[in-house]
Order: structure tokens, then sequence, then C-alpha cells
């Protein structure tokens, strides 16, 4: 990399530096919670509502975390049950399934969180090399379409699509001769029919993330690395890539809270009983046993061992946002 282009990334550094003291520095006007309350009363109106909502439907459900402990008698109620312990959470970790079921889970949802980093990031950089606007704008809108797009409604198309029998995808393959793949019923093929399907929902949403962090990147490094010589390749690997480096860490350490969270609506609108040994995952046996099976305190148990378990990654995602790409919420 040119020392042009380094002494103006620590020019850009030490600017933004200097702006942080600066409004640490600048003295706090102190108001009594009364007149910010008046001032600013709307605002605390316009979430009460919401807070309400978040309240009913959040917070006091969180009590039925109980029945997690008891063996669950509808007809008693949770605070009539009788109380177990840990008898059910010994009982999930006899089952044959569960070791199988938790390595589907985090499978798949780590190959999510990675295809759904690197691809966005990948086109991004080509849309960005682009210089005819026009089209830019209309396969933005093309690739951001999928995202809006219910799983019930996609699970119908896939299916079609993927047909062994009559899909178009299987048709191509028997036109170039090769025999054809059942992506949905194969637990070979499976969990990579979910990531790929996955990805091609979600992309083009993060696209649009990283062509916004493109924007933010200072035109002068672009220029001074054309003075110095470099190609279009040499410009974005040493002034692209390192000016997306802040969102792509921060995109990735939020992404953590999600390796519990394979994906129910997809996978419960294309998972079959015939891919149970690879498909079936947290969310979807926690459903099974809930809902089917009505074996309510399993499920509230396995439930709760996610959410803890993604309580503690997502406090540790945040945390390295705040380390590693200044990004905090309060």
């Amino acid at each position: 990399m040119s020392n042009a282009i380094r002494e103006l990334r620590k020019q850009s550094k030490e600017n933004e530096k200097r702006m942080r003291r600066e409004m640490k520095l600048r003295p706090m006007n102190k108001k009594s919670a009364a007149t910010i309350l008046k001032q600013e009363w709307p605002y605390h109106l316009m979430l009460l509502v919401p807070v309400v909502l978040v309240l009913i439907f959040s917070y006091i459900p969180m009590a039925g975390i109980i029945i997690a402990f008891e063996e669950f008698d509808s007809f008693k109620g949770m605070f009539g049950s009788k109380w177990v312990g840990l008898k059910n959470y010994q009982y999930i970790l006899m089952l044959p399934d569960t070791m199988q079921i938790l390595y589907n889970t985090i499978y798949i949802a780590v190959w999510k969180i990675l295809f759904n980093l690197i691809v966005p990031i990948t086109v991004a950089l080509l849309l960005n090399e682009l210089r005819n606007r026009k089209f830019v704008r209309s396969v933005q809108t093309i690739i951001y379409l999928p995202h809006f797009i219910s799983w019930v409604i996609l699970a119908g198309v896939f299916i079609d699509i993927l047909s062994p029998s009559n899909g178009i995808v299987n048709r191509l393959l028997n036109m170039v001769g090769i025999d054809s793949v059942f992506f949905l019923g194969d637990n070979k093929w499976f969990p990579g029919t979910m990531i790929a399907t996955d990805v091609w929902k979600s992309f083009g949403y993060g696209t649009i993330v990283y062509l916004a962090a493109l924007t933010g990147i200072n035109p002068e490094l672009y220029e001074a690395a054309r003075i110095d010589g470099a190609n279009r390749w040499r410009q974005t690997w040493h002034v692209t890539l390192p000016g997306m480096i802040p969102i792509i860490v921060l995109m990735t350490t939020l992404s953590l809270g999600n390796v519990l969270n394979a994906g129910f609506d997809q996978i419960y609108n294309l998972l079959s009983p015939t891919v149970y040994k690879s498909g079936d995952i947290i969310d979807t046996f926690v459903y099974r046993m809930g809902m089917i099976e009505q074996q309510y305190s399993i499920s509230t148990a396995v439930s709760t061992f996610k959410s803890l378990v993604s309580f503690g990654l997502i406090s540790l995602s945040y945390f390295l946002a705040d380390r590693f790409a200044g990004y905090r919420i309060f």
C-alpha cells in the first residue's frame, strides 16, 4: 500500500478522534427530569403502546419458564404441577437424537452466517465496479425482492422447482446427463439446499448494507491509489476492502447470536420425516414436542436452554462489536 494512502487514512483517523474528544469536552446542559418529560412527552407517548405490547407478549410470558422444572399438567396449571427440578433436562440429554439435533442446528446456522457474509460482500464489490447506475439500481431491486417474500410461499416454489420428477432443476441436470437429485428428500443434499436457498433469499439485503458502506469511503484514497499506479484490483484490495472492515466486523459479530437459530420458518416448511437425520433442528424439535406431542415441560426446557445460550452469544457479540467496530446500543 502506498505512503499516500497510509497518510490519508492516518489523517482521517486523527480527525475522527479529535471530533470525539471535542464532543466529550462540550458542556452538557443539565435539565431536570420534569423539564425533559415536558419537552419530550409526545415521544414517550408514542413509545407507550409498543412498551405495553412488549411487556404483555414478551416479559409476562417468561413466568412460563417454570414449566421447564415441572411435570406439567394442563389441568393443574404451572403453579399446581409437580416440581421435578432438572429431571426434564436429564431426560433431554438421554434422548438419542439430542446431539444430532444440536449438530444439525449449529452446522446449518454457521454455514448460513458464513455465506450470508461472503456472498453479499462479493456482490456489493461487483456492483460497485459498474458505471451504469440505472442497471445497478435495477439489480439491487431484483435481488432485494426475495427478502420480503414469506417462506410459506417460497417453500411451495422450491418444492416445485426442486422436484425430482418434474422440477426444472432436475430437468436441466437430466439434459446434461446427470441423474435426478432429491434435494428435499435426501439427507446428503438437504442441509446444503437449506443453506443455498436461505442465502438466495437474504443476500440482497446484505448487499445493500455493504453498498451503503462503500459510499462512505473517502474518494481521495482512490485518487491517491491511481496516482501510485494501482489498477482496479489493487484499489479494491488496498482501499475498498479496508474501508469495509468496520461494517464487516460489525455484521459478523452481531450474527454470532444466531448460531442456534438455523431458521425455523424455512426448515419447518421444507422439512419431512425422511430428512430428520440431517435437517431436524432445535426449533422444529421444540415445535413437535410442544404442539404435536404435547410434552410442554420438555419443549420448554429445550427452549429455555436455547434462550440462555443465545443470550450469552448475543452479549458476547455486542461486546465484540463495541471492542472492534465501535458499535454500542447504550
